[in-house]
């Protein structure tokens, strides 16, 4: 059984808040889909194998898979004969959902090869433990609006459009880059960005417009500087993509 896990951007980013710890997202995600990584189960003793940056048990499949037989205890024996093999092509610290991407791909293979068969509701709410992005995953929308922390995800009529990335060789550290958010930049307000077509946005707002995460990330990483110009920036970054409609 092998399936695709694919990459993702933030077409925009507004904080709108911050509540329990978390700061309350207005995004737009797109799902990538000529950049994935690939799942694959194998027979062999459980394991879990891939070249990740962090420990076994640190990663994202791994904690997956934990929810899953702490909710689930019986479901244990359906992972005693197997591999989770993992080719990683989607490069990680750079705001494009891989590890998130890998915990739900993960989860919607168990649940559907397993005869698990939890409604997906349920099993983002699973996915929701493990990272705010991974509901988005579970879903599997082409294009979504995510609000909250990115629990709450609702599918966003269009068609994803076409974009070029490029991934600097810097690694944003996510919890950091809020942090210098909170820190200097906090400046919650309501965004009607959600109610606005893709294609408008990109044409009509800049990059700093769009996703509240540049300048502080801009801030922490003066790397990232040479690349601003490329185009807009993805989520906590390092990312940036160009639409291909505007040249």
């Amino acid at each position: 059984m092998k399936e695709k896990s694919y990459a993702k951007i933030n077409l925009f980013l507004k904080i709108e808040g911050y509540k329990d710890g978390y700061h309350q997202l207005n995004s737009r995600f797109m799902k990538v889909k000529d950049l994935y990584d690939e799942i694959e189960f194998k027979e062999g003793t459980f394991n879990i194998i891939g070249d990740f940056n962090c420990a076994v048990r640190d990663n994202t499949i791994f904690k997956a898979y934990h929810k899953l037989i702490t909710y689930f205890p019986d479901i244990r024996d359906y992972f005693i004969d197997k591999q989770i093999v993992v080719t990683k092509n989607i490069p990680e610290m750079a705001g494009l959902g891989g590890g998130s991407s890998n915990a739900a791909t993960f989860l919607r293979m168990v649940n559907e090869d397993s005869g698990l068969n939890l409604d997906l509701d349920r099993l983002a709410r699973i996915g929701a433990e493990i990272g705010s992005d991974v509901p988005f995953f579970v879903y599997d929308y082409d294009v979504a609006n995510v609000y909250g922390r990115g629990e709450i995800v609702e599918k966003y009529d269009e068609e994803a459009i076409e974009v070029e990335i490029g991934v600097p060789p810097v690694e944003c550290s996510t919890p950091e880059v809020f942090k210098m958010y909170k820190e200097k930049y906090f400046n919650p307000q309501k965004s009607d960005f959600d109610k606005i077509p893709t294609k408008e946005l990109l044409e009509t707002k800049t990059p700093e417009e769009l996703n509240d995460l540049l300048r502080p990330a801009l801030a922490l990483y003066s790397d990232l500087f040479k690349y601003k110009d490329f185009g807009f920036f993805s989520g906590s970054g390092s990312s940036f993509f160009k639409p291909k409609f505007i040249k």
